[in-house]
């Protein structure tokens, strides 16, 4: 097979029009914009979701609740998951590199599904009261890092 012998299925490609080359192309004159107008003039854009002069769809749609701009998005891990990695020192690094979590984001948060049976030395940005209790009736220790 050749790269040049290579064409699309008959009845699929389109001729691209051709505009402004002559009277006799049907495509002359005007360039097919017609006359005056908006979007006759050169350089004619408008902005996207302009529509004339009516209020613009998304300006028409009410605007509900509150997104905090400053919220802090923090990598989730269970216990459960902790506790069957086998480690008994679990820290951020561990955890991406092992994969649990894929981006550490603003810090990671430890909460409080499932049991721990060993005890374990967990270092991380936040811990939910509930893990942190577990942890600590396991015997083990809970490190808050700074963020």
């Amino acid at each position: 097979m050749n790269l040049s012998s290579l064409h699309p299925p008959s009845g699929q490609g389109h001729q691209v029009k051709r505009l402004g080359r002559g009277m006799g192309t049907g495509h002359g004159k005007t360039s097919g914009k017609g006359h005056k107008g908006q979007r006759s003039r050169s350089g004619a854009r408008r902005k996207r979701g302009f529509e004339g002069g009516q209020m613009a769809y998304q300006r028409r749609l009410p605007k509900r609740g509150f997104r905090n701009i400053f919220r802090k998005r923090f990598a989730v891990v269970n216990l459960k998951q902790i506790a069957d990695l086998g480690e008994t020192k679990i820290s951020p690094e561990l955890l991406l590199k092992l994969g649990i979590i894929s981006k550490l984001h603003d810090g990671l948060k430890v909460l409080g599904e499932g049991e721990v049976a060993v005890p374990l030395s967990v270092a991380a940005h936040c811990f939910s009261r509930a893990a942190a209790e577990k942890i600590a009736k396991a015997g083990g220790t809970t490190e808050v890092i700074a963020a």
